[in-house]
């Protein structure tokens, strides 16, 4: 089993197999991430059925390809379905052959594929799972698909007979700042944490696009091989991934690019005056769907005020894309590396760079020595005009505390001026004022390098450094 990373999802699995118990597993996370990977690495050779779906295939297709993952896993036979009823009766029949005291692991992958328009796909999921397997405490089914809304909608939210009916559910996320060093090494692909770290802020945690990475290239020259030029492997991934994984694709795409535009994120209102869509049951679904993929973050505004919940768009291939690539009118293949240190490359830099901090916020909290302490996180947004302010990240404690998190990309050590002092006590001032609260109020810069400490550095009560991030 060669999974690297995944500790808690490989503990899961464990739980569930062992459970003695029918269990019924929706897997569900953005493409590229890893889901059929970790499901067959960590079954590997003791899968019992495993099917996946073909994409933008008829029923007849789907069928076929069912048929063929029968004799696959059971052996030749001349039965073949020819709807999706007999498919599952087929591989209950199957099943029930095999040894009862062993647990049985069947794997449906990409089920969203298998259920096109009026087939009867999840009729007969339904049927399979209602009248035969949850009564078989040795059956394991796991259902896994790259299409978030299907796998929501139909698994998580079915209103129908599959309500209620998954036992559990596995949302498969990015890989974290440690876990992208780990599978960077075992490519044998040598970077230092900050050069990883520049990696991260362009193509996040996806192990994909992280196997893509080029060992006799540079991380720049990388940059530009798969995003720049003509035939690079990920100069269409934006609009693949979003139509991949959401139908109607065109929305969410609306949401991201208006997220894109404003870096300290944007109220519902404010996402609504951007994208031209309309207020109601659809934007709730996009927003949320687009928060289970990993894609944006929702915080709640300090004290729970609704009103102030921020959107942010947090991922950071799509927000290196719309900065990037989309309307990129140079043509230039080499345009990553002949703009490294033009003001727009510096800006995009500084805002990634808190995006990576603020997926990383429970190492943080544990370099700031509060991760036992009872905690909320959440946003803060000044509501006077001016002077304004905004927190990103807060972190409010029980023990009386408040550390008010600021996040600095730079190349060496930072260095506070004595301007930057003047607006990081504004903020502060402006903060206490409008919260009216009794706790402490303490600053806490991240920073790559740590601070330099001179006679403006005295405002700060803590650090953090982009080596915390890694543990």
């Amino acid at each position: 089993m060669n999974i690297i990373g995944r500790d808690r999802e490989k503990a899961a699995l464990k739980q569930y197999n062992d459970s003695g118990a029918p269990e019924f597993l929706a897997v569900y996370g953005r493409r590229r991430i890893g889901k059929t990977f970790l499901i067959r690495e960590y079954f590997h050779g003791e899968l019992d059925f495993y099917a996946t779906g073909l994409a933008s295939k008829k029923k007849e297709e789907q069928l076929q390809a069912w048929n063929m993952a029968i004799k696959d896993s059971f052996g030749g036979s001349d039965e073949a379905a020819k709807n999706w009823l007999d498919a599952f009766a087929l591989l209950q029949n199957k099943l029930e052959k095999l040894n009862k005291s062993k647990r049985k692991v069947v794997f449906i992958d990409e089920a969203p594929w298998m259920d096109t328009p009026k087939s009867g796909f999840l009729t007969a999921l339904e049927h399979f799972w209602n009248g035969w397997a949850s009564g078989r405490p040795d059956i394991f089914l796991i259902i896994c698909g790259s299409s978030t809304s299907w796998v929501v909608n139909n698994l998580l939210k079915n209103k129908g007979g599959l309500y209620n009916r998954v036992t559990r559910r596995m949302r498969l996320l990015p890989f974290t700042l440690k876990e992208t060093e780990a599978y960077l090494k075992e490519k044998e692909f040598n970077l230092g944490r900050y050069r990883i770290c520049e990696a991260y802020m362009i193509f996040g945690g996806v192990p994909y696009y992280l196997s893509l990475l080029g060992k006799g290239l540079s991380l720049p020259q990388n940059v530009d091989a798969l995003c720049f030029d003509d035939d690079g492997s990920l100069r269409g991934e934006f609009q693949e991934v979003y139509s991949t994984l959401f139908r109607n694709s065109g929305n969410y795409i609306r949401v991201v690019n208006a997220l894109s535009t404003k870096t300290k994120g944007l109220t519902r209102d404010e996402i609504i005056h951007a994208s031209g869509l309309t207020s109601g049951g659809g934007l709730t679904q996009i927003l949320e769907e687009l928060e289970l993929c990993g894609f944006i973050r929702a915080y709640p505004g300090y004290l729970m005020d609704d009103n102030l919940c921020l959107y942010q768009l947090t991922d950071p291939f799509s927000l290196f894309h719309l900065r990037f690539i989309n309307g990129n009118r140079s043509k230039n293949p080499r345009f990553w590396t002949s703009n490294l240190e033009s003001p727009s490359l510096s800006a995009w830099k500084g805002y990634a760079y808190e995006q990576v901090c603020l997926s990383h916020s429970e190492q943080i909290k544990e370099a700031l020595g509060i991760a036992a302490i009872s905690t909320e996180m959440s946003s803060w947004r000044s509501k006077q005009s001016s002077p304004g302010a905004q927190i990103d990240l807060l972190f409010d404690r029980k023990d009386g505390i408040i550390n008010l998190c600021e996040m600095k990309y730079s190349k060496a050590e930072y260095s506070i001026t004595s301007k930057e002092e003047t607006g990081l006590r504004n903020r502060i001032a402006v903060f206490e004022a409008e919260t009216r609260t009794k706790k402490a109020v303490h600053l806490t810069l991240v920073t790559t390098y740590g601070i330099i400490w001179n006679k403006y550095s005295g405002i700060v009560h803590s650090e953090v450094t982009l080596e915390d991030l890694f543990h």
